[in-house]
């Protein structure tokens, strides 16, 4: 009867002394420290610019401009030609943060200048070796039913499309 009694009082004075080792430097959770939320941040120490300059420039001629139905709103798809080859990062980019204006959407075709050193930067080629085709994704809640008339802007020419 002693025996039982004597392993009961011992194992519960050692199970009562782990209580301790939970924050001794015994316990391996305890070599680091604990951890603290720390104040950082991926921005530049500056912050960010409010505005960054476009480089790019308007394409030389619109070609062809066309509206294509899809799920959800319209693919609106523009072919341009620069001047040479070697032209590159094209986008359309919205006037007036693609607000309608009178009823139209306005789009400026901008690319990038070919870099320079480069060979292909000089040569003119075939138009539609130097072809470059563009799209973007316009929603139907940005369409809504006020917009009428699509416009497409180069440096020489501009391209629209109507409902």
């Amino acid at each position: 009867m002693k025996s039982p009694l004597i392993a009961l009082v011992v194992l519960s004075l050692v199970l009562t002394g782990c209580g301790r080792v939970r924050e001794s430097r015994l316990n391996p959770f305890n070599w680091f420290g604990q951890s603290r939320p720390v104040a950082s941040t991926l921005a530049p120490e500056g912050g960010y610019a409010k505005a960054i300059e476009d480089y790019r420039v308007p394409v030389a001629t619109v070609t062809a401009l066309e509206i294509k139905q899809v799920q959800g709103g319209v693919m609106l798809v523009a072919k341009g030609l620069p001047p040479t080859q070697g032209w590159w990062d094209a986008e359309l980019v919205a006037d007036n943060d693609e607000t309608p204006v009178d009823g139209a959407l306005n789009y400026r075709f901008l690319l990038s200048e070919p870099l320079p050193g480069t060979a292909v930067a000089t040569r003119v080629s075939t138009p539609q070796s130097r072809e470059i085709t563009v799209g973007l994704f316009i929603s139907k809640f940005k369409l809504g039913d006020d917009v009428r008339k699509i416009t497409v802007t180069g440096t020489g020419n501009a391209r629209s499309v109507s409902r």
